[in-house]
Order: structure tokens, then C-alpha cells, then sequence
């Protein structure tokens, strides 16, 4: 595994993700992430997006399981995985490339919100402190109070 580019990134999952399982049982969940980088502009005076970038994620086993019950359309992640190039010929002949990650780690970016998650590994005998929050995963609260949509902004 030492010569697969490994690669991190931050972005929006664009749709639910699509839970299927291979032929001899083995669940993968399929989604696209949408990571838009961006930069402050101190002459403007404020932060401007460069091109919104989309890759397609594959996750396997158990991971899929977990990301199909947990993630949905909209949910802000960090991805870690191996980086695959995919070439192929379009139907004019045209070579064409696209990249794909193959998922080592997914979870929600906690930059800009909230996420509940009940306590897995509790000693025998006790309970988990309830604090009072909702037991289920909440939806990405904008930190800027803008009206959020299901709907991406693309």
C-alpha cells in the first residue's frame, strides 16, 4: 500500500449514499463528495470560492453499513482514502480520466456543527450521562443564521 496516493478532504456529500452489496454479501456504500476550496481576498475584504471539485467515494464493509445509517445528503465531511484514477474512452473516442477516492476513514466535519452520538463502550453496570441533548444525529446548523435547503447549491 505504500505507493497509493493517499488524500484528505473536506466537503459536502451530494447526494444520500447509495448502499448496495456485491455478490458474495460485502455491503459498499457509493456517494460524491463536493469540496470548494476558498481563499480570503484582503482587497475585497472577504472569503471567494475557487471551482467546486466533485469525487465519487466507495466505502466497504462494515464502514458502508455505518455511512448509509449515519450520513445523508447535505452532511459536511472529512474523508481520508487511496486516490484511483479511472481512464476510459468516451464515445468519441476521447480519452478520459476521473478520480475516485476508496475510503480508509469518513466522518462528519465538526467545524460548523454538532453531532450526538451515544456512548458505544460504557463500562457494565452504567449508563451513559444523559445530557440532555438529542440521542440522534443532528442536521449542520449554519453559523451564519442563513436559512438552510435539503437542495445543493450547485
Amino acid at each position: 500500500m505504500a505507493n497509493n496516493t493517499q488524500i484528505t478532504i473536506v466537503g459536502n456529500l451530494t447526494s444520500d449514499p447509495d448502499m448496495r452489496f456485491t455478490s458474495n454479501g460485502t455491503p459498499v456504500a457509493n456517494f460524491t463528495v463536493a469540496s470548494t476550496p476558498s481563499q480570503y481576498d484582503k482587497q475585497r475584504g472577504e472569503w471567494v470560492n475557487g471551482e467546486t471539485m466533485f469525487l465519487g467515494c466507495s466505502v466497504w464493509g462494515q464502514a458502508a453499513e455505518n455511512v448509509a445509517e449515519s450520513l445523508y445528503k447535505g452532511t459536511r465531511v472529512m474523508v481520508q482514502g487511496n486516490l484511483k484514477a479511472r481512464t476510459w474512452q468516451d464515445r468519441g473516442g476521447n480519452r478520459r480520466t476521473s478520480y475516485e477516492i476508496d475510503v480508509n476513514e469518513i466522518g462528519p466535519s465538526l467545524r460548523f456543527a454538532r453531532v450526538s452520538q451515544p456512548q458505544l463502550n460504557a463500562p457494565s453496570g452504567t449508563k451513559p450521562q444523559d445530557s440532555g441533548r438529542p440521542k440522534q444525529p443532528q442536521r449542520a446548523v449554519d453559523p451564519w443564521g442563513q436559512q438552510q435547503s435539503d437542495e445543493a447549491p450547485f
